[in-house]
């Protein structure tokens, strides 16, 4: 008794018992704001040992890898070979300004460590870190993109929070509160050391308490308490440190709201950065009966890594026990050793491509083997039961959810009339006021905050005042995509004047006279098109050096110097106010498109709201910024809904996916047959375990589409329509017909399919004068309602439809419904192909083709003959190595009416697109039937099959064009 009261003490005195363990000798070799380098036995530094640098988690000292010399991590590696040096960033609440460092001080205070390291030793660096050290190791890895690393090694560290959190919380539940916290408010909260030691404990009840009774039952043999004392007093109080707040309120936001080690797009100061850019070995520790890291998250380094060699050693311990006790001294350093030495240790398995390793699981699994470890007691089955629970209404979760986040932005949709005060500038502000320091949008791996490009616009702003722009002017914009393009879209938009977004790759003169442009603004690569405009002032905005003296550079008006005017209020346009000006069209069928507010809102608002868009998503804008696809939906949704926009310079196929694991992009946009490429490509490592969801866009062939959702599940393909007539939205939300585009989109313009006759061009009416609507199946035009506020502009309006008085747009576009209410696209009025038989529209046969496994692209068109009639023809290309017979077009084409279906079918080599990557189809139809010689060419015979073309095939097919047109 007298031991154990002496003993009892000297621990109530001074928290633990005096050892005579010594620490191992190390020398700081550098020491800088965030951290202080060790090397540990310096004296063996030139014996041209392998070079490890281990790095700590933020809560946890660094002497995790030196508790006491009998567990020693670095002692046991020394003896071992290894020369050891350790990253500390010693204890914020102790150090000056420790309490405000970030998660980009920290990984860049390791990426500074190795550099140190690789200077001092003339080696390439082993980099190594436990928890969350270990998540740094692999960050500071991408950060550097592998220069000067010669391996990873972790020991359980997370890389992809979406498949659960420790204590058995569902990740969205998590994200969800998360997301409810103010910034301020979260990077207020240091998290103190005692608070992050109780939550581990707390984590393992079972093994905690167990620890401390067999304390308090040994406190009368000194002896045997000794060995395992250091280790004690490092778990239950002197190896724990605060957790900054501002480090903590960007781990909660990049890595737990919205998972980036995963999904790539964190950001480095303001450096995009991707596991993805990781090719170097990589080690991987997993605690079997992890509760803090769980297996399943440790794993996903495997996805989010997808160049790199990953294995595995999997080890039946916990947390702590991968570094820390026996379990770590016998198998966790010896196998560590053993691969800084050029070895692969037994205990290692390479991962496979899902993940998982190849090595036999737990008999009994997980749940079987922690609770012998809980040896009875129903602490892990209680979490176990927590966990289950979770996982069942986990689904009905996500679903609600998106359901409450959609309610008010179409409850905002429903508000909005034509005087009420909405626009990009109103959006972008509330967003600013809203989350200052959340990233606005992406560019050539940079990221910019939503207070940076609000300095930015309101900078722009200045300068257009300055150059006498007022609110409702007119202002030309001639740019390639870039932040100073966005820029000045956004501060039109905010000065109340309209953007007139010409197309690079347009008729830059027609386009300005169409709109009686007198200001135009450009960038340097543009400022020649833009000097040859009549009558136009040129000005130029971000600019480099070569500037041509005769453009009026705005970047030299210096914006603290404008004083704005009285008149000028910020955000002052309304709903049925023009804001942008958009073109369509080539040639002599070029057309410009008014966008007013509310047209932009509706679709930024439906986009958000389809797409159930959140703040954890990046929207991948590939099409040019002049493009709708862009404007109103990329640009539109992520403003709309808090997701970062990620801007593409350029669309390449070769660099898509570098770009997207870079850009941690979740949604990517596309137009037309634009992803055909891509889906032409060989397979690219970063597709692999790829994190987008949504390929949003409009126009996409229907074979196309199933091409896509087959390459890159389970991401798929969500399929808009939007009227440039109108304010008709429809949408194929759910996905599952391919082809059709779904129905209305809460909020935008009510629509009917009316009974529409085809040769004529006008709509069926009846008896009573009024139209009707289509029976299921059948070919009809699709109606938009006006509203009364725009009946003034409304294009191609038609009073007194289906009752008296009422408005509604002819859109132009031509559908068949189905039985369930979705709207099947048949061709727009214009594409109608005219021949003696009858109308064909292009839709059926295109779709038909389209399906053909062999085929890339397929296009329809009417091939001229004498007079107005025409020859319903179809060309396909084909893709690589594919063949295409006689009898597979055949059966294609049965599912077409016989009357609407081509009397010839070509194969060329590849069918022409415009610069938005539609099919054109006008330079088939100028070349005609072709020659029988080219041996590509099939013709439909009397009973309906296809055939090759014969010369009299030809002949006749040619006399029957004329003969039909004389008639």
């Amino acid at each position: 008794m007298g031991s154990t009261a002496q003993n009892a003490l000297e621990v109530a005195r001074f928290g633990g018992l005096a050892t005579d363990e010594d620490a191992t000798p190390y020398e700081v070799a550098a020491e800088h704001r965030v951290y202080r380098l060790r090397h540990y036995h310096p004296e063996d530094a030139s014996s041209g040992r392998p070079v490890v640098l281990l790095v700590p988690p933020l809560m946890i000292t660094a002497e995790v890898y030196d508790i006491a010399s009998h567990v020693s991590a670095v002692g046991e590696l020394h003896r071992r070979g290894v020369d050891c040096w350790v990253v500390d960033f010693g204890a914020p609440e102790r150090e000056p300004g420790g309490l405000e460092r970030t998660v980009t001080d920290h990984v860049v205070a390791v990426s500074d460590a190795v550099d140190h390291v690789r200077e001092a030793t003339g080696r390439d660096v082993h980099l190594a870190g436990y928890s969350q050290g270990g998540m740094f190791v692999y960050q500071t890895a991408a950060y550097r993109r592998g220069k000067g690393l010669a391996s990873l090694i972790t020991f359980g560290s997370p890389a992809d929070t979406s498949v659960g959190l420790p204590f058995g919380v569902p990740t969205r539940f998590a994200a969800e509160a998360a997301e409810r916290i103010p910034d301020a408010l979260l990077r207020a909260i240091d998290v103190p050391g005692w608070v992050t030691r109780t939550g581990f404990q707390l984590l393992s009840p079972v093994k905690s308490v167990r620890s401390r009774v067999e304390f308090v039952l040994q406190l009368h043999d000194r002896e045997r308490l000794a060995p395992r004392e250091r280790q004690r007093r490092f778990l239950e109080r002197e190896g724990w440190v605060s957790w900054p707040g501002p480090a903590l309120a960007e781990f909660i936001r990049m890595f737990i709201q919205h998972n980036r080690m995963m999904t790539g797009g964190f950001v480095i100061g303001d450096r995009l950065v991707t596991l993805a850019d990781i090719k170097v070995p990589v080690l991987a520790f997993v605690g079997e009966v992890d509760e803090i890291a769980p297996p399943a998250m440790v794993r996903g380094i495997r996805r989010a890594a997808p160049r790199a060699e990953v294995y595995e050693a999997s080890l039946r311990a916990g947390h702590f026990g991968l570094v820390v006790g026996s379990a770590a001294l016998e198998q966790t350093w010896p196998a560590v050793a053993e691969w800084i030495n050029g070895g692969i240790p037994d205990i290692a398995h390479t991962l496979s491509s899902d993940g998982e390793p190849t090595s036999p699981p737990l008999p009994g699994g997980t749940a079987g083997y922690g609770l012998k470890l809980a040896a009875g007691i129903g602490g892990n089955t209680l979490r176990s039961v927590a966990a289950t629970t979770a996982r069942a209404v986990r689904g009905s979760r996500q679903i609600t959810r998106h359901a409450a986040q959609n309610l008010p932005r179409l409850a905002r949709l429903e508000r909005i009339h034509s005087t009420t005060r909405v626009s990009l500038g109103r959006m972008l502000d509330e967003a600013a006021a809203r989350r200052p320091e959340d990233v606005f949008f992406l560019y050539q791996g940079r990221a910019h905050t939503q207070t940076a490009a609000k300095r930015r616009i309101d900078a722009v702003v200045r300068g257009l005042v300055h150059i006498g722009v007022r609110q409702g002017d007119a202002v030309g914009v001639l740019m390639h995509t870039r932040p100073s393009a966005l820029a000045l879209v956004a501060a039109l938009n905010r000065l109340g004047a309209v953007a007139v977004l010409l197309r690079p790759d347009g008729d830059v003169v027609r386009e300005a006279a169409l709109c009686h442009l007198t200001r135009v603004i450009t960038d340097p690569h543009h400022a020649a098109r833009v000097l040859a405009l009549p009558d136009v002032e040129p000005y130029l905005l971000g600019g480099g050096r070569d500037r041509d003296p005769r453009l009026t550079d705005m970047e030299l008006i210096d914006p603290d110097e404008v004083e704005l005017p009285g008149w000028y209020r910020p955000n002052p346009g309304r709903a049925g106010d023009d804001a942008f000006v958009l073109f369509t069209g080539d040639g002599d069928q070029v057309r410009a498109s008014r966008v007013t507010n509310r047209r932009w809102a509706l679709s930024a608002y439906g986009t958000a709201s389809a797409a159930s868009l959140t703040p954890a998503d990046t929207v991948f804008s590939i099409t040019p910024l002049q493009h709708p696809s862009a404007l109103l939906m990329s640009l539109g949704g992520a403003v709309a809904s808090g997701a970062r926009l990620a801007l593409a310079s350029d669309y390449d196929p070769e660099t898509f996916w570098d770009e997207a694991r870079r850009y941690g992009v979740t949604v990517a946009s596309y137009t037309w047959s634009l992803l055909r490429e891509l889906v032409n490509a060989p397979p690219h490592p970063g597709e692999r375990h790829h994190a987008v969801r949504l390929f949003i866009g409009s126009g996409m062939p229907r074979g196309l589409w199933r091409r896509v959702e087959e390459r890159w599940a389970p991401a798929r393909v969500l399929e808009f329509y939007a009227s440039t007539r109108g304010e008709a939205v429809l949408a194929n939300v759910s996905g599952k017909k391919p082809g059709a585009l779904g129905r209305p989109l809460p909020g935008s313009a009510p629509v009917r399919l009316a009974r529409y006759d085809l040769e004529r061009g006008e709509l069926v009416l009846g008896a009573d004068g009024f139209a009707s609507d289509c029976e299921p199946g059948a070919i009809g035009m699709l109606l938009a309602r006006v509203r009364p506020a725009a009946l003034g502009t409304a294009p191609r309006l038609v009073r007194g439809v289906f009752a008296p008085e009422d408005a509604w747009t002819i859109t132009g576009d031509l559908f068949r419904r189905d039985a369930d209410g979705d709207f099947w696209p048949v061709g727009r009025d214009a594409e109608l192909i005219r021949t003696a038989a009858g109308i064909v529209p292009p839709g059926p046969i295109r779709d038909a083709l389209g399906d053909l496994p062999a085929v890339d692209a397929a296009a329809v068109y009417g091939i001229p003959g004498v007079g107005d009639a025409e020859l319903a023809a179809a060309a396909v290309s084909l893709r690589e190595g594919a063949d295409l017979r006689p009898v597979d077009l055949s059966e294609a084409l049965l599912r077409v009416e016989p009357e609407l279906r081509p009397a010839i079918v070509r194969i060329v080599p590849e069918i022409p697109v415009s610069a938005g990557h539609r099919l054109l189809t006008g330079p088939l139809g100028e070349e005609g039937i072709p020659p029988v010689a080219e041996g590509r060419t099939y013709f439909r015979d009397k009973a309906g099959g296809y055939r090759p073309l014969t010369e009299t095939a030809r002949r006749r097919l040619l006399n029957a064009s004329s003969g039909r047109a004389a008639r």
